[in-house]
């Protein structure tokens, strides 16, 4: 009976699979398609520019970032010093800043009519602009600061994770053989947390590569920009899709390259809680240039521009709080919530299907379900888009055929693309947070409960539900904060007049008014912190 069962369940989960899977095959389908005309043209023309140009900012903001995150991943995990444990908890709070909105609050500090050079003229007495030198914010270089000041945390996290749960042994015993604490770092602690620093790297040049809203406020030729121009600009799905493919192959190549970097690596070691007296103890020299470092990318990365978003949110508090404000939560609050009550049930679903079948090709669908997170936004729209007008003409033709007026645009022109897209983007991290809870599972709990004759469906609610609660919660957090600031999808699948919090803020930072739009930013970052603390409890729960 139970086999009976998990087979069919297991059918089930190859459905939903294909289903959360087809974005990518229509976009490859698409991307075939001849288009000799403007796919030709840009290969001609701007094409190999935007390619050098996405290289080139995956490989700067991905050395920004290491140069960012290690020294404070190593300073707070294995060295005491004051200040060090509000330091790890808050280097983590830039990840809730998006990326465009540091870039405009930058520009408007640094660029040529900001209080900055504005002030550098009047001291040095500079007339013009030819009388001094400052390097341009808008700039491919620009942009890959921005991003750098972002996306360190990822690294930071996994490395800062990696270093604490080194083992004592090794870094005692490279004491006793004379090693400082700089060449304890080199030698031993970097070598060995090398894994976690290469997953990092690969997510923050993955997130780098789908990045759509900086690099087009800082009118930087990116393969994105180019996916966003071809697709409303020229009207051309064929070779946006193309483009699209080429994106693809990038991020793919970018997770390979990790997972070949790392093929032979095997690191075993007897994990230790790191107690306070295990810790390098900083002389007051050292601790101060800690805290300057720890502190300069802290105020840099998030307290300089989240200070200067709120001073602009106080400021026009009155023209923003207004019925359209409510209205643009109420837009986000609900497809968010829709998008991780979804994610969350299928998650669950397919990780159950697992978890109850004996047969190893099970796990294919949670595996081939979690590939969609690998699709940027731009990319993921057109993937999205494709069948999903397919079947909207389908339904309209059907409808012509027997006699009844079509629905229109039922799919395509409703939220409905919208909450697809989110859930094929998404549904990765809810996966990824059930299944870490389901290992924490003994399997003998389920080999009991089906001993005692309860049905699978018994298992799932009196046995696995409760023990799943806080992983559950945990994946609905995480889905629904970025859904909240999820924006190229937005922006491509949203329905005419439909908008939301990251739309509406996108909308005035593009014209140059995010004074206006602050409030909506306020609130996208103040509720990106939630799972931010969450983490930070979990991680402190974890170590201590």
């Amino acid at each position: 009976m139970i086999l009976g069962l998990a087979r069919s369940w297991s059918l089930a989960g190859y459905a939903m699979a294909a289903l959360l899977v087809l974005p990518l095959f229509a976009l490859i389908f698409q991307a075939l398609q001849p288009d000799e005309a403007v796919f030709g043209h840009l290969m001609a023309t701007v094409l190999p520019t935007y390619i050098i140009n996405s290289l080139l900012l995956i490989f700067w903001v991905s050395v920004g970032a290491l140069l960012l995150a290690l020294p404070c991943a190593w300073l707070v995990a294995r060295c005491e010093f004051i200040g060090r444990r509000y330091l790890q908890w808050a280097l983590l709070l830039p990840l809730a800043m998006p990326a465009y909105i540091v870039a405009y609050v930058y520009t408007d500090l640094l660029d040529y009519a900001g209080p900055l050079q504005r002030g550098l003229r009047l001291l040095f007495d500079w007339r013009s602009p030819q009388d001094y030198f400052f390097p341009d914010i808008r700039s491919l270089g620009g942009a890959a600061c921005m991003l750098s000041l972002v996306l360190f945390p990822y690294i930071y996290l996994l490395a800062r994770t990696a270093f604490m749960e080194q083992s004592l042994s090794l870094a005692h015993a490279s004491r006793i053989m004379g090693c400082s604490s700089w060449q304890s770092f080199w030698r031993l602690s970097l070598p060995m947390a090398r894994p976690a620093i290469a997953v990092g790297v690969a997510l923050v040049a993955m997130e780098t590569a789908a990045d759509f809203a900086t690099v087009n406020y800082f009118a930087v030729p990116t393969l994105t920009t180019a996916v966003y121009d071809t697709w409303l600009g020229y009207g051309n799905l064929t070779a946006a899709a193309k483009l699209s493919a080429i994106i693809l192959l990038v991020v793919f190549m970018l997770i390979g390259f990790e997972r070949f970097a790392r093929r032979k690596q095997q690191l075993f070691q007897k994990q230790s809680r790191i107690q306070a007296t295990d810790l390098y103890r900083l002389t007051t020299k050292q601790t101060a240039y800690a805290l300057l470092f720890c502190g300069t990318v802290l105020l840099l990365s998030f307290l300089l521009p989240f200070g200067i978003l709120l001073s602009y949110a106080i400021g026009y508090f009155e023209k923003s709080w207004d019925s359209s404000f409510w209205q643009l939560s109420l837009n986000s609050l609900s497809l968010a919530l829709l998008t991780s009550l979804l994610c969350c049930l299928m998650a669950l679903f397919l990780m159950f299907v697992r978890r109850i079948s004996p047969r190893r090709s099970d796990t294919l669908p949670s595996r081939l379900a979690s590939t969609g997170y690998a699709l940027p936004g731009t990319v993921l729209a057109i993937g999205v888009l494709v069948p999903l007008t397919l079947l909207d003409f389908g339904i309209n033709d059907l409808a012509e055929y027997i006699g009844v007026k079509g629905p229109g645009l039922l799919l395509t022109g409703s939220v409905v693309a919208l909450v697809f897209a989110f859930c094929v983007r998404f549904i990765a991290i809810a996966i990824g947070s059930i299944e870490s809870s389901y290992k924490r599972i003994s399997p003998s709990l389920d080999m009991v409960s089906l001993t005692m004759g309860q049905s699978p469906m018994r298992l799932l609610s009196r046995v696995h539900l409760p023990l799943l609660a806080k992983g559950i919660f945990a994946a609905a957090l995480l889905v629904f904060i970025e859904s909240m600031k999820e924006l190229p999808a937005a922006l491509l699948l949203r329905p005419i007049g439909f908008e939301n919090l990251a739309t509406h803020v996108f909308q005035f930072v593009s014209d140059e008014k995010l004074e206006h739009g602050a409030l909506a930013a306020i609130v996208i970052v103040v509720v990106g912190l939630v799972p931010l603390i969450y983490l930070n409890r979990s991680l402190e729960q974890h170590s201590g």
